[in-house]
């Protein structure tokens, strides 16, 4: 057999210019499924559904919240706020006399103020002590039980005599000895048990503690800057 001297001949794209670029074959597309119409029906009410579900859920939190606001509206107004005491004024007379313990005196006078624009509050008692160095010399009941109205002020009197105020030679003595500095200084203490009346009901029984620090001058009344001061307040 012959062998052959031709040399194989290869051609490319740039030999023929003019010849069209192969494309690429185009992707078969695939089968679109057709659904019955049960499957659109029951699409139809799962989307109803939901949108019930929705409407629903939002009219429930819209009226939970209306609630909310309305409940802290009533909560701020019916709070009960505990009454403001002041001390208006406070005497010891004979206070300049050496023997002046043996008809010893102390006059007092506070105001009580409910602030509360729509509650009462009941005094189902009220008792006042008096302390000089935190011991007590005189206590004596005040006032008899009362109704206190919304929005008004109750003036607090009494006076503590021989009877109600236990003041010897010794304790007059310091009362002297601190009349010589300028200054005696007194607490007078309220004790009360007290009910709020929030409109047509009434709230538990509470135990109300007054506190009135006041000072008295050399002649035994008491000292501008006292006057008129207000009295911490607290329950037990």
């Amino acid at each position: 057999m012959a062998r052959s001297d031709r040399l194989p001949i290869r051609y490319t794209l740039q030999d023929f210019p003019n010849q069209p670029t192969p494309q690429p074959q185009p992707q078969p597309q695939p089968i679109k499924r057709h659904h019955t119409a049960r499957y659109y029906a029951h699409r139809v009410r799962e989307s109803f559904t939901n949108r019930v579900i929705k409407i629903l859920c939002t009219i429930f939190l819209s009226l939970l919240l209306f609630a909310g606001i309305v409940l802290f509206i009533l909560w701020l107004s019916l709070r009960p706020h505990r009454p403001r005491f002041h001390i208006v004024d406070f005497i010891v007379p004979g206070l300049s006399q050496p023997s002046g313990f043996e008809n010893a005196q102390i006059t007092f006078n506070v105001t009580d103020r409910n602030s509360n624009p729509h509650i009462g509050i009941y005094y189902d008692s009220m008792v006042g002590s008096v302390f000089y160095k935190d011991q007590q010399i005189g206590s004596a009941p005040l006032m008899d039980p009362f109704y206190q109205e919304p929005k008004t002020t109750t003036i607090v009197y009494s006076t503590f005599g021989a009877a109600t105020l236990t003041v010897n030679s010794n304790r007059w003595k310091e009362f002297m000895d601190a009349r010589q500095q300028g200054t005696v200084i007194f607490r007078l203490e309220i004790t009360s048990v007290i009910r709020f009346k929030v409109t047509a009901w009434d709230t538990k029984h509470h135990k109300m503690h007054v506190n009135c620090d006041v000072a008295v001058g050399p002649d035994g009344t008491i000292l501008p800057t006292w006057k008129n001061k207000k009295c911490p307040v607290y329950f037990s």
